[in-house]
Formats: structure tokens, sequence, C-alpha cells
């Protein structure tokens, strides 16, 4: 009996070895070479469990929809003709980046470039003056709204279209700072100076070395090596969000799917919720609940005292109100909100067969790539520790099929072989300056809560109304990493609170 015992261990124990190297030793389906092996060579085959989803993102799954407006166009503008498209999966921010959010990045500008480089931080700011009017009282705003601790929860407001980008490249290399962090490659550096700080591609390019704890085996050399971009560690960047992802995850049709398996949707929305009020229709204890934070009438803001049905005569709390079927907040009232393209009158890309782009429709490409030195190496990166990026010429795009240079936002909209030129102060406010802000804010009419409507402003100009929230690229599966929708960044160090 003992016998059998230790021949029923042994045999388990060879069972498991044998099957662990079988992991362990995967062969190429193409070259029967093994992977994950340094005798073998050393190529190396991740076991990928997925993307991370990132602070503060939601997994939009991405598909179809009628883009554009879906109410009466009372403004007359025809600038949103309904046409059908296709959007990718992407991430979206739960809330629009608040007033703490903003001044943490501030910080962090200020302890790294603060000696040297101030005009970096003064570049950065929010413009707190947006609050003055000449026939109001709003000069308390302009002191205490982005400072005070009151407002941290609040929607920062007054920020350009070039800083919301210039946040959103901070955010995405102190996210990955973290991870690296976590995952005990590198040492927290809190004090990194000037040219000296964690930059996404210029640790992937090995120009910025850090602080390192413990970097991964080599299997090429039986040494050790920094993380690479084919690790999958690293996340994507944070950006604003293209304008149909952005009217895509508001409209979140989502809610409206008949059954799991069926390919319909029981009803277009006009709102980022169902059914034509503003009000909560269900009968519970939310029932005649205004929905979003938005201009009720001329001189109401927020109701009566006693009974205030938005609560907010300006913006508030990024998580006030109920969230739509994403899980996004405030789609429609608090801020409007910057996206990424450069805005036309006419929205739908023509393409060369007459027919619109139905896929990731987005007009603002300005292709660059890397520069590099004599040896083929990215030359060195500049005084604020980012990489150099130069756009893409005529010349090297010559022999191209799918594009002839680098600046494309005139793309048969502005260029040689339009009809129609754009320039400020010609005959038009619209030009390559120009980006598309969509939903509604605290100061506008019901009409501006729907996703399809849209708006336009210079991206060097801020307002009170207007703020901004974050995206990030999904890659690899469209539905998820499983039914969660992703594996989640917990940071031990970037906690948020709910």
């Amino acid at each position: 009996m003992k016998n059998l015992l230790k021949f029923s261990l042994l045999l388990l124990m060879a069972t498991t070895v044998f099957f662990s190297s079988c992991r362990k030793k995967e062969v190429s389906a193409t070259t029967g070479w093994k992977y994950n092996s340094q005798k073998w060579g050393g190529f190396e085959k991740r076991d990928y469990e997925g993307q991370e989803t990132g602070p503060n993102l939601v997994l939009i799954q991405g598909g179809t929809f009628l883009m554009g407006m879906t109410e009466q166009d009372v403004m007359f503008e025809w600038n949103s003709i309904p046409r059908r498209v296709t959007v990718s999966s992407f991430y979206m921010d739960e809330t629009e980046v608040r007033n703490i959010d903003y001044r943490e990045y501030i910080y962090w500008l200020s302890r790294v470039f603060g000696e040297t480089y101030p005009e970096v931080i003064k570049g950065a700011l929010p413009d707190t003056l947006v609050w003055r009017e000449e026939l109001a009282y709003n000069e308390p705003l302009v002191k205490t709204y982005f400072r005070h601790p009151s407002f941290d929860d609040y929607p920062v407001v007054g920020v350009n279209w070039k800083q919301a980008n210039k946040y959103s490249q901070w955010r995405s290399d102190r996210v990955n700072e973290a991870i690296l962090v976590d995952r005990g490659v590198l040492n927290m550096n809190p004090d990194q100076k000037d040219a000296d700080n964690f930059n996404t591609d210029a640790y992937l390019a090995g120009q910025y070395t850090g602080d390192v704890r413990k970097n991964l085996k080599d299997l090429k050399t039986g040494g050790e090596r920094p993380v690479r971009f084919e690790d999958g560690i690293l996340l994507p960047e944070y950006r604003l969000p293209t304008e149909a992802e952005w009217e895509y995850a508001a409209l979140a049709l989502v809610g409206n799917l008949t059954t799991e398996k069926d390919e319909n949707i029981s009803d277009r929305r006009i709102y980022p919720w169902d059914g034509t009020t503003v009000r909560y229709q269900k009968r519970d204890k939310y029932h005649g609940s205004i929905l979003a934070n938005f201009k009720k009438g001329h001189g109401d803001y927020m109701g009566l005292a006693g009974n205030l049905n938005d609560a907010a005569n300006v913006p508030a709390p990024v998580r006030t109100f109920m969230a739509n079927d994403f899980g996004l907040y405030n789609m429609a009232g608090n801020v409007s909100e910057w996206t990424a393209d450069v805005y036309r009158p006419m929205t739908s890309t023509t393409l060369q067969d007459g027919e619109s782009q139905d896929l990731n429709p987005y007009r603002g490409n300005i292709f660059k790539n890397v520069k590099l030195d004599e040896d083929g190496k990215p030359v060195e990166k500049d005084s604020l520790g980012h990489l150099v990026y130069e756009e893409v010429t005529a010349d090297e795009a010559a022999n191209r099929q799918n594009y002839k240079k680098g600046n494309v936002l005139n793309y048969l909209d502005g260029d040689e072989s339009s009809e129609v030129k754009y320039g400020t102060g010609i005959s038009t406010l619209i030009s390559d300056k120009t980006r598309v802000i969509k939903g509604a804010s605290w100061a506008d009419r019901a009409y501006w809560l729907s996703p399809g409507t849209r708006r336009f402003r210079d991206e060097d100009d801020a307002d009170r109304t207007l703020g901004f929230r974050c995206a990030m690229t999904r890659t690899g599966s469209a539905v998820g990493n499983d039914d969660s929708g992703g594996k989640h960044f917990k940071s031990k160090r970037r906690k948020r609170r709910r």
C-alpha cells in the first residue's frame, strides 16, 4: 500500500513537471524553435493577460452607431448630418479631469522644471480669469475655483486644447512610471529634475534609465534588460478622445440592446439616457430628478431655494448625477469638453470614391516619426526629457499608397484638391487651429445636451464652461480581457476614492 502511494505521488509530480515544462517551452508553430529559451536564441513570447485598465478609465466596447444629430437642427447649421460609422473599442475617463488632478500636474511640473524652466509651469496654468465678466460679480471664483479645496472634485476649466494635450501626455508617463515601480522594476524617484525625468518614449528608446531596482531577465544574454514595448507592460498613451469616440461613449446605446444575442437596438437616444425629457422617469425615489447640470431657462441655473433642481449654478462635482450605461458621468451638462478633431462644417470626411470614412472617422492627423541620427538611432532627447519628432515630408511619403504627406488636416477640405480654403480672418472663423467641442455645459440650454450637437473653438482659447476628459486606445480584443471588461491597474500609491 505504501509503495502504491509513493508511486502515485511520483506519477503526480512527474505529470506536473511535464505540463509545467510544456508551458515554459512553447514551440513556434512555423519554425519549431522553442520560445523563451536561451539555448534556442532567447526569442520571447509573453503569457499576456491583456491590457490593464488605467486609473479612472472605463472600457468602451466599440461598435456601429448613427453619428450625428438625433433631433431637429434648430440652429440650421447642417454641420452634423447623420451617417453610420464604426468606432473601435477604447477606454474613456469615468469623469472630467478635476481641479485636484490638474493641480497635481502643476505641482509635478514645479518640482521637476520649476528652477530651470519656470515658463513651463506658467504655460500650463489654467486661465482663472475666464470667470470675469463685465456685468457679473464672479471675482470670488477667480481666486477660489481652481485652488480652494472646496472645489477639488469639480472639473478643471480655463484649460485650452494645447494644455489639455500636454496634461494627457504627462499623465501617460506618470501612470507608466507607477506601473514600473509597482512591478519592482524601478524605485520611486521624487528627485527627478529637468531632462532627467521618466518619459515613456525616452525610456523605451534607452534614453532614460532611472533608479533601477530589478530589470527583467534577458533570455538572449542571460543577464538583465529594461522593459520593452513588446513586453506589453506599459500602457498606451492617454489622449483626448476623437469626436466620434466622444459621441459614441456619450450615447451609450449598449443600454438599449434588446437581448445579449441580438444585433438590434430598441431605440435611438436624444440624450445619454432614454426618453425625450431631461428628468428621471422611473417611479422610485429619484422620479422627476434633473439628470444633468444645465441652464433651464433665462436666469435659471439651479432652480428654487429649498428645492434646487441641479444644485449647481456653476460646474458641479464630477460624480454628480447618474452615470450613463457605459458608467461615464456628465456626458451631458456640467462642462463642454475638448475633442481631438479639427472642426469642419461637413463632418463626413469624403474619400476618393465619394464615400465617407466609416471606420474611426477623425480629422486631425499630422504624421510624425522619431528624428534619427546618422546611425539610425533616435537623436538625443530635448531639454524637458522628450524624444524629438519630425513631420513626415512629401518626399518620404512619395511612394506611399495610403498617404502622400505628413500634415493632412485639410485632406479633401482645404488642400489643392479641394474647393474650400480655411483660414481665420479670410471669410470664416474656422482654421486648422479650430477644434471640435462636444457636450453642453452648466451655462447651456437643454438643446446642447444631445451628444450629436457640435461646436468649435480655437485651440488656444479657454473658457469657464469648457473642460476635458482623457481616452486611451484599446489594444487586442475588442471585448476586453474577461467579463469585467479588463484587468484593472491597481497601484498601492495611486488608489482613487470612490
